[in-house]
């Protein structure tokens, strides 16, 4: 190490060409805003799509309400599932660098499908036409409905692997084993989700004006051409960029250290006199290189001489005797990384409630708008452009956050951090449940606005303004930027070297799961509240026959559980990252 700092050099990474990366040249906040300009532009292209797809899916293609609300979330959730995957590339092959590339390019070649088809009349449906009854509405099929969803499902690739590659390729700019450095990277994280938002704002106000306007095939090519801009930008930054070099699979060392740890535990019926630590097993075959040590934080490099306490189980893969196969050779350090992976774990699985809630940002609120009246003096504003409230206080709030919250916290708590990533993701879960709460009561003015005004059965707007539904968006909005902010950070930091894009994707697998499980609890709620004597609450002729204020409280009183569950494994975690409060 001492070698590499005084040639100046950043040991194990390498810039654009593959050569070691210059101290003097790469890294730092400036390659870092290459990050966050991109960042612009690809949620611009993203959000511009999700925030209207179920007014498109359902004026255009036909589709139910809630076919409509379910096919955003499968779309939405299969994008950041598949956060992973760019994650897991990103770790095991290639670099960050690589993998964005690719697929902004990929998302590129989707987007152009999808504005193909939306340009074209012969490749969607006939109109409706209304008061008629021997034309009803026909819902997309055959293929015009295969090559909807292989345009839709092509961008979710693209998207995926963005999402697993992009926040970390910028949060890597940063040396970490300083102060500076350290501070620097937090900054990134809040600056990421406000550049974020920042294309969020341009998506649901300018692109989504232009869809409802101008056509649908407007607003994908505006995606198609912020997508295709990204791509530029992101390879003016090359020289100053420095790239992690690769460390191989980490699922190949979580499957072999569990493996190993299953087989000892049959063969070793007293399980602490197989267990030893690598001062007193000078024959392990699997030698640390010097280069991999470097790459290793202090904190493991303090715990590296023995076996920590944590999950006893795994201890079982380091043992006093030859592997059954050289490939199935375990080495201590690989024992502790796994550990590290399976406590962030339960953490991870505590914010998917909170995406379950954030996806109906994208599904009912959307159409619970589109029926009240969303004029704004002589203006009239698309339902889907909602999502400017939580956008515009994340912008206001991310600043405020990073230069006013975060200097005061860390004067008061005397800590590097100031406010924990553990305690941001707590107030975004505590913001969720408020805001379900806030969106049963609204729903229920709504309705009874609807009932009052004798609208029960009609489509016309409601004499109620849409500044109503600003108010479950405002604190989703908010949660969202705690919470987001707060995993990416977090899963970055605690996260082993050599597995930190395929943790960081774990944020993203959250959002995937909480608008999976959304499918799931809309498809439980109407089974279980469909008989012959009740109506499902989430089905009718249109939304006022919905009882969708009871599914708000029912997600109200599930988020709340579920931060008792949060608490539950929060005040037990223990950082192990340097600047954290230990």
């Amino acid at each position: 190490m001492e070698v590499e700092r005084q040639l100046g050099t950043w040991e194990g990474y390498v810039d654009w060409r593959n050569k070691p990366a210059l101290r003097s040249s790469h890294g730092g906040m400036r390659a870092a805003t290459f990050v966050l300009v991109v960042e612009i532009l690809e949620n611009l292209a993203f959000l511009a799509n999700a925030s209207n797809l179920v007014i498109y899916l359902s004026e255009f293609m036909h589709f139910s309400p809630s076919k409509s609300a379910n096919s955003v979330t499968n779309f939405m959730g299969t994008a950041f599932l598949l956060a992973l995957l760019g994650g897991f590339l990103s770790d095991a092959f290639f670099t960050t660098y690589q993998i964005y590339l690719t697929s902004a390019v990929v998302e590129f070649l989707g987007l152009i499908i999808l504005a193909v088809q939306a340009r074209s009349p012969s490749l969607k449906p006939p109109a409706c036409i209304p008061n008629v009854a021997d034309n009803p509405c026909q819902q997309v099929s055959g293929g015009k409905a295969a090559l909807l969803f292989i345009g839709l499902y092509v961008v979710a690739l693209g998207i995926g692997g963005i999402k697993g590659s992009l926040p970390v390729h910028g949060a890597e700019q940063f040396d970490e084993r300083t102060s500076p450095g350290r501070k620097q990277r937090s900054t990134f994280f809040n600056y990421f989700v406000f550049c974020l938002s920042c294309g969020g704002l341009i998506a649901v106000t300018l692109v989504v004006w232009v869809e409802d306007n101008k056509g649908w095939q407007w607003g994908f090519w505006i995606s198609t051409l912020a997508i295709f801009l990204s791509i530029p930008i992101f390879l003016a930054g090359s020289s100053f960029y420095r790239n992690k070099i690769p460390c191989g699979s980490p699922l190949t060392t979580i499957c072999k250290v569990l493996l190993v740890a299953i087989l000892n535990s049959c063969w070793n019926k007293n399980a602490s006199n197989a267990i030893v630590s690598t001062a007193t097993s000078p024959s392990l075959p699997i030698p640390i290189s010097m280069e991999e040590k470097e790459k290793t934080t202090e904190a493991m490099k303090e715990s590296i001489d023995a076996p920590s306490e944590s999950f006893k189980f795994l201890n079982r893969a380091v043992v006093n005797r030859p592997p059954v196969h050289r490939s199935l050779a375990c080495s201590l350090q690989e024992v502790e990384e796994v550990k590290i992976v399976l406590k962030m774990l339960p953490i991870f699985a505590c914010t998917i409630m909170l995406n379950c809630c954030l996806a109906q940002l994208s599904t009912f609120s959307v159409q619970q708008a589109a029926t009240m009246n969303t004029k704004l003096g002589s203006l009239k504003v698309p339902p889907a452009s909602l999502p400017i409230f939580p956008v515009v206080f994340i912008l206001i709030l991310a600043p405020v956050y990073d230069h006013f919250i975060i200097p005061f916290a860390r004067k008061v708590t005397k800590t590097e951090m100031g406010i924990t990533h553990l305690q941001r993701i707590g107030v975004g879960l505590v913001l969720s449940i408020v805001a379900m709460a806030v969106a049963a009561l609204v729903e229920i003015k709504r309705k009874r606005v609807a009932s009052e005004s004798g609208l029960i059965d009609s489509s016309n707007p409601l004499p109620i303004t849409f500044f109503w539904i600003a108010f479950q968006y405002l604190f989703l909005g908010s949660a969202d930027l705690f919470t987001l902010a707060g995993l990416l950070e977090f899963f970055f930091t605690e996260a082993p070297i050599s597995m930190r894009s395929l943790a960081t994707s774990l944020s993203w697998a959250s959002l995937a799961v909480g608008y999976y499980l959304s499918t799931v609890i809309v498809s439980v709620v109407n089974s279980a509240t469909g008989n012959s004597k009740h109506q499902q609450w989430l089905s009718g002729s249109n939304l006022n026959h919905y009882h969708l204020e009871r599914f708000y409280w029912l997600m109200c009183v599930l988020s709340g559980l579920n931060f008792f569950h949060y608490l539950f494994w929060a005040t037990r975690y223990k950082y192990r990252s340097k600047g954290e409060d230990k």
